[in-house]
């Protein structure tokens, strides 16, 4: 779905084109390469795609577990790399990813999306701009759909995914450091695995990833984090909803489900502020193109993401967005908040 959705956004950029793919699922392969318009080379193995050195940078869109070892191998290229989240299932590999790109000095841009997306991108240039004063407390909302099939069904098994709290939600870590400019100290959730998925089974083993869970997240600075995550409440008003609240004021960025996943049905994102007074809320629409929002499923967010990577190829030079550090922290925040949930004991990190 991803390496599907990157094609797509990359084909809505000015002079930028899919020069060729790899895919070790014949079907997919087809199915990219049919998207892509038939123009890129076509590959069984990514390692031919990197020995053809057609490429100006790379993408890679791969299930979890893959991403370190291929990585490696992308690293070896010294071109641009856009890597999709996580940047691994553990800290360990994102540690040793990180340490190689370090010496082969190769700009690793992670793919946080969510950053990118309109809204959530709007509020924190208007938080910046000092709109709620100095922000204290932080909470997510995501009530969505389950968790889609995938090839093979990788996506079913945390030691494929690194778990729920890392695999769908290193994006909400990245948001809390993001917007409360600081780094995780201690984590404590609660989770459970009550309603999706439990009818089924591959090879004899049923899934075993999170499907609902509560966190709060304490930061360096005083700031806390609050997540509600619940991967069963399809067909809501707001897929998410982000609230933020300040010294001065409040602020809530309210995201509808994706527009693939509702019946092609436009809906606007907004943002509603308020001060510290009775006054009504004030309310910001935020359009954005539906041709963005037809490409993906992430509410036009891949696409912008997809605009800063293109300027970094481009000019040669420059820093990703989204670094490998920042990678690193989503995979350790995620992780401690699936132990917390596994043993019922809050995490410190150092």
């Amino acid at each position: 779905m991803m390496g599907a959705e990157h094609i797509r956004n990359i084909s809505l950029l000015e002079d930028a084109s899919v020069a060729g793919l790899a895919d070790s699922d014949p079907s997919m392969l087809e199915m990219s390469a049919e998207l892509a318009g038939g123009r890129g080379a076509a590959y069984s193995d990514y390692r031919d795609l990197l020995a053809a050195d057609i490429c100006d940078a790379y993408v890679v869109a791969t299930p979890n577990d893959t991403h370190h070892d291929i990585m490696l191998d992308v690293l070896e290229a010294k071109k641009p790399i856009l890597c999709e989240k996580p940047l691994c299932t553990t800290s360990t590999d994102c540690r040793s990813l990180i340490k190689r790109a370090e010496i082969l000095n190769v700009p690793v841009w992670v793919a946080m999306e969510y950053r990118f997306m309109p809204p959530l991108a709007r509020m924190l240039e208007r938080m910046r701009s000092g709109e709620i004063g100095n922000p204290v407390m932080l909470s997510i909302r995501e009530h969505r759909f389950p968790f889609l099939q995938k090839v093979g069904n990788w996506n079913r098994f945390n030691r494929r995914t690194g778990g729920t709290l890392v695999e769908k939600c290193c994006h909400f870590w990245d948001l809390m450091r993001l917007m409360l400019q600081s780094d995780p100290v201690r984590v404590f959730a609660s989770a459970g695995s009550d309603v999706n998925h439990k009818d089924e089974l591959y090879d004899g083993e049923f899934p075993d990833i999170l499907d609902n869970a509560f966190a709060v997240v304490e930061f360096a600075n005083g700031t806390r984090g609050m997540l509600d995550l619940c991967m069963f409440a399809e067909g809501g008003d707001w897929q998410n909803t982000v609230s933020v609240v300040g010294s001065s004021g409040r602020m809530e960025a309210r995201v509808p489900a994706t527009f693939r996943f509702s019946a092609g049905k436009l809906r606007h994102s907004e943002i509603a502020f308020s001060d510290r007074t009775f006054r009504p809320d004030a309310v910001e629409q935020i359009p954005v193109d539906s041709r963005i929002l037809e490409a993906g499923e992430h509410h036009g967010s891949t696409f912008f993401q997809h605009q800063g990577f293109y300027d970094l190829v481009r000019k040669g030079s420059g820093k990703p967005a989204v670094s490998l550090r920042d990678g690193l922290w989503s995979v350790v925040l995620g992780e401690a908040a699936e132990c917390s949930a596994r043993t019922g004991r809050s995490c410190e990190l150092k």
